[in-house]
């Protein structure tokens, strides 16, 4: 008799999480991995597959990761078809490609705009497009899309990014509105402030052993009062790319240590003797 735990396996899925070649994406990837998923990945970067490709594999994941550029409809088709060929139907997509420019938006050129809204919302619009139609005729797929917590906030300096997120947002709705009659849920996970490499330099202390103005702000804005860890998203991504999800559709959770749902503090009050 099957029990609880059995409905969050993914035995013999196969899911797609693009971007995965290093930070969340690469932690949502071993994830599907240990849940029992063929995991596949892509970047526009061939250095990157290389090296993404060894990093799985020291960490005993057998994962397949090609070159593709999320951005290019024909990339992204001929990706797909390669990897039904190899592995067969494509169950799972992560949406978590996606780049950020902190510039003042009236210093952002329109190019630099139209790079990020490209790779973080019509980048999802193209793939997930690529994969829905397989869904249908199979009965059923998950889509999980990396939105942000400026999916709901705005911040100085992050125009195009919050645009794309909130347009990513909408667009997880939409398609749980048009598609979820056919049995595909589409969610986002929405995380805050997680301590990856990318994010180190806003973390790093001062000469004088200072907490860095922004992490004491970032503490000072969250009721846990510390960033987050890459491993604490694995459970919601597993969650919600699983049959333990079917009527969970059209929603965004965020894994914020309660930032969304806070005012916030005098920064002075955080104790900076906590790393």
């Amino acid at each position: 008799m099957a029990g609880i735990l059995d409905s969050f396996r993914l035995d013999g899925k196969v899911a797609w999480v693009t971007g995965a070649s290093y930070g969340l994406g690469m932690a949502y990837a071993e994830a599907f991995a240990e849940a029992g998923a063929k995991v596949v990945f892509n970047s526009s970067d061939t250095g990157r597959v290389n090296a993404a490709t060894e990093e799985y594999r020291k960490k005993g994941f057998d994962i397949y990761g090609a070159v593709c550029d999320v951005t290019d409809e024909k990339a992204v088709a001929a990706f797909v078809k390669e990897v039904e060929d190899k592995f067969g139907p494509i169950d799972i997509l992560v949406n978590n490609a996606g780049i950020i420019r902190r510039i003042p938006m009236t210093d952002m050129s329109l190019d630099e705009w139209n790079k990020v809204i490209n790779v973080d919302l019509t980048g999802p619009f193209i793939c997930s497009k690529a994969v829905i139609p397989g869904m249908i005729k199979r009965g059923g797929g998950k889509i999980i899309n990396a939105c942000s917590m400026m999916s709901e906030f705005g911040r100085e300096t992050v125009s195009a990014y919050a645009a794309a997120k909130g347009g990513l947002k909408m667009l997880t709705r939409n398609i749980c509105s048009e598609y979820g009659r056919y049995n595909i849920q589409c969610n986002g996970i929405g995380p805050g402030y997680i301590d990856t490499v990318q994010t180190a330099p806003l973390r790093e202390r001062g000469a004088d052993g200072s907490m860095n103005p922004f992490d004491r702000f970032i503490r000072s804005k969250t009721p846990a009062q510390r960033w987050g860890h890459a491993e604490e998203l694995k459970g919601l991504a597993v969650f919600l790319a699983s049959p333990a999800s079917d009527f969970i559709n059209g929603q965004i959770i965020y894994i914020d240590g309660g930032i969304s749902a806070y005012i916030g503090q005098d920064p002075s009050n955080i104790d900076d003797s906590k790393s």
